[in-house]
């Protein structure tokens, strides 16, 4: 199958690999060299997302980068299981096939849950969590997930996302900060990679599951302790109206001594609102793995 072509490739400049998961190839990138992290990218986006972060740290990192299977570049099957357990899955089964060990994790939106799934499975080759606007528990009694869920399920929903590709074209700038906008150039990178209902499956059946998968959110969180010896930071978008202040300070009951970043005018996408001040929070990273218990919460604001 060809791969799609970029509305701009210097926009993306990255060499394209695959990894066959067994329902479709998956499509990732694997830049620069040293110290591992690995981005995982959430609803309804793909790598792209991650592009300005990769391009300045694969000059001291090696910097990966996915396409969950039905997103961006990857295959695009229409009878897979979308489930975001499956995606997790496959995520393991590519990440280990890198064989990569002390790994920075960076997860974001759906990334979450299915970003650490993985670390759950692996810890041992987990060196630090990096969470930007996430979650990894039920929304089966959430009132917001439970409003969207009863779109997404509905006639409504399947044409939004399946015949006008709603998703990319009206969700993706609707929760942005209040002064950050997408450049149409930008914005096409993310509507382009889906340009048939055929492609679109997957992302139908991942808003679906926001509410759908909460057993295996809830049995993440359940697990969320073996998660808590390892260092984990958190750059959070304030104004985002899909997971804000109480999402955050959720997380900060598990990671009480968290170095933590607020943005505070920027929304869901901090990749995109404020990819200069994302990247400054990962360059002041420790280079080495330390003990998370008793350092004490760094916090900044800006």
């Amino acid at each position: 199958m060809p791969m799609k072509q970029l509305p701009n490739p210097s926009l993306y400049p990255f060499r394209s690999r695959w990894f066959e998961s067994g329902q479709g190839r998956m499509h990732y990138i694997d830049e620069g060299a040293g110290a591992p992290i690995v981005f995982v990218h959430g609803m309804p986006t793909w790598s792209f997302l991650w592009r300005n972060l990769v391009r300045q740290l694969r000059t001291s990192h090696r910097a990966v980068a996915v396409d969950h299977l039905g997103f961006g570049l990857s295959d695009k099957p229409s009878d897979a299981d979308f489930h975001p357990r499956a995606h997790s899955e496959r995520l393991s089964a590519l990440l280990d096939s890198l064989g990569l060990e002390e790994v920075t994790l960076v997860v974001h939106d759906f990334g979450g849950p299915i970003g650490l799934g993985h670390a759950l499975r692996r810890p041992s080759t987990i060196r630090r969590l990096v969470l930007l606007n996430t979650w990894m528990w039920s929304l089966s009694t959430d009132e917001r997930a439970l409003g969207v869920d009863r779109i997404v399920r509905g006639a409504m929903g399947h044409a939004l996302y399946r015949w006008f590709n709603g998703s990319t074209r009206w969700l993706v700038p609707k929760v942005l900060g209040p002064n950050h906008r997408l450049s149409e150039e930008v914005h096409r990178h993310y509507v382009d990679v889906t340009t048939t209902s055929s492609e679109r499956v997957a992302q139908l059946a991942m808003a679906r599951s926001l509410v759908g998968a909460s057993d295996w959110y809830g049995s993440l969180w359940d697990q969320r302790r073996r998660l808590a010896e390892i260092p984990a930071s958190f750059v959070w978008g304030m104004k985002d109206p899909a997971f804000g202040e109480a999402d955050l300070d959720r997380w900060l009951e598990l990671f009480p001594d968290a170095e933590v970043l607020r943005l505070e005018d920027v929304g869901h996408f901090p990749q995109e609102e404020s990819p200069g001040r994302l990247l400054e929070a990962f360059r002041a990273l420790p280079a080495t793995k330390v003990p998370r218990r008793g350092l004490g919460r760094s916090e900044v604001r800006t």
